[in-house]
């Protein structure tokens, strides 16, 4: 029961990387408060979830009135927050290349990704600052600093969040309020959806890429960041701020052995 009677508010928390983490949160004794835009999703979730799973209301993490009222209704039945993981997020579209990219679509995933994140950061911070004690872990991507694929938009702002984590790490230090980053690789989430439909063809290129791209040969899953920001919410992590973590399979800090020149199917003389 690493975060035992700990109060953790988790955005994007109806699908995904923020459902699977609220869920283990819940596991080691804490209560969650569930924040997400898709109100039928975030009902059905936190009833599945259990007693330590709240739901409060509708939230859209670019409306800061909304997370006011989320942050709000909070305090008010639990007097703190102790944990923020700042899961919500993601694309509108494949489109995200120089040659594609429109610049509309770049605003609103800045708006999302980058300024949405800083929002919820900012109503939740003064309560940690009053407790003197917070953990806050911000959702950040593998591709944001060395891309993969074309997204300029999701990197820029992804970017931009690991700019604010060390930013808000180094002033907060002092206050005990933890700020860390996770850089999640290609997870299996519905995050997908938005850049090539479910089906045949998706699945073998996930395939392919965790053949050819991922050391440890699979695509992740949900579970797989649930349990790094379990390690960051928890005492456990008491001397770590300031910090990204890699999770990806290897991806980012080493190459799969199938991407390398010398273990290429054609290359004989090397391949292993």
């Amino acid at each position: 029961m690493l975060i035992e009677q700990k109060v953790a508010i988790v955005t994007g928390a109806a699908n995904g990387m923020g459902k699977a983490t609220a869920q283990l949160f819940i596991e080691h004794g804490a209560t969650v408060v569930l924040v997400d835009y898709q109100e039928q999703q975030g009902i059905k979730t936190a009833q599945m979830l259990g007693s330590n799973a709240y739901y409060f209301n509708p939230v859209d993490i670019t409306k800061p009135v909304q997370i006011q009222q989320v942050v709000q209704k909070t305090i008010a039945k639990f007097g703190r927050i102790d944990i923020l993981v700042n899961c919500a997020g993601g694309v509108m579209s494949p489109n995200g290349s120089s040659s594609n990219i429109d610049m509309s679509e770049w605003q609103a995933m800045i708006e999302l990704n980058l300024t949405g994140t800083m929002n919820v950061i900012m109503e939740v911070l003064p309560h940690m600052k009053e407790q003197k004690a917070g953990k806050i872990i911000n959702l950040s991507s593998l591709g944001a600093l060395n891309p993969y694929v074309p997204v300029l938009h999701y990197h820029a702002a992804k970017a931009g969040v690991e700019s604010i984590t060390k930013n808000l790490a180094f002033e907060l230090a002092s206050k005990n309020i933890h700020v860390n980053t996770i850089a999640p690789g290609p997870i299996l989430t519905p995050f997908w959806d938005k850049l090539m439909p479910p089906g045949e063809e998706r699945e073998a290129m996930i395939t392919e890429l965790a053949k050819k791209e991922v050391p440890l040969g699979r695509i992740g899953q949900p579970e797989d960041i649930a349990g790094v920001a379990l390690f960051l919410a928890s005492s456990l992590s008491d001397f770590v701020t300031g910090q990204k973590i890699n999770v990806g399979g290897g991806i980012g800090n080493i190459i799969s052995m199938n991407g390398t020149f010398t273990n290429s199917p054609g290359n004989k003389e090397f391949a292993t």
